[in-house]
């Protein structure tokens, strides 16, 4: 069986210095996708439809690992990939401060081989497990290049990135470069920690942002 080391393969991606930002290109992946709307007078820590996009997301990427591992010809195995999130609000103010206008694609990373075909057989099966949602229905199979990009690792409750998120911008106007979170770019966040299982203040979150040269 072949296997593929995909946290090996991106660790540039997944795997930043929380010292200090660090500048990246952003290839083009693939995706299972799922994109939502934060309730009014909610977060993403206590949406419903945030919740229910995440648990969809992750019944479908296991079912797919185990799928690929399992099929008969030509069995893949590899590692379920961490859970991230885009976030933007369609007004163009975004504030990392206020979450109850922003809209999401959560989303996570899969292997090339994974196919459309996969993905409804993939849908069938967590389904036909009574975990079928509105959110199940939404996923979709999909490539995303994001670009050239500053990231960071925050470590700590998600309440205190704005303090990361501004080490980072310091660090693009430092050397020419602007932020495009806004109206042309999304804050990007990649959860490698549980926070059902780790501590608020040992919370690891990749931070990522779209550059342009000023």
């Amino acid at each position: 069986m072949k296997t593929l080391d995909l946290r090996k393969q991106y660790k540039d991606l997944y795997k930043p210095s929380a010292k200090k930002p660090a500048l990246v290109q952003v290839p083009r992946l693939q995706f299972a996708m799922i994109n939502g709307v934060i309730e009014k007078g909610e977060g993403p820590g206590t949406s419903p439809a945030f919740r229910e996009s995440m648990m969809a997301l992750y019944g479908l990427s296991y079912t797919l690992k185990f799928t690929s591992k399992l099929r008969k010809t030509n069995p893949i195995d590899y590692p379920v990939m961490a859970l991230e999130g885009l976030w933007w609000v369609e007004d163009g103010h975004f504030d990392i401060t206020i979450k109850d206008n922003w809209h999401y694609t959560v989303m996570m990373l899969q292997p090339e081989h994974i196919s459309q075909e996969m993905l409804e057989e993939a849908r069938e099966q967590v389904r036909k497990k009574g975990r079928d949602s509105a959110a199940l229905s939404k996923a979709r199979l999909e490539y995303f290049e994001e670009g050239f990009c500053m990231q960071m690792m925050h470590i700590g409750p998600y309440a205190t990135e704005p303090a990361t998120i501004e080490i980072m911008r310091a660090f693009a106007a430092e050397n020419g470069y602007r932020d495009r979170v806004g109206p042309n770019g999304k804050h990007h966040e990649i959860y490698m920690s549980d926070p059902r299982r780790v501590s608020p203040e040992k919370l690891k979150t990749v931070l990522r942002h779209p550059l342009e040269k000023v």
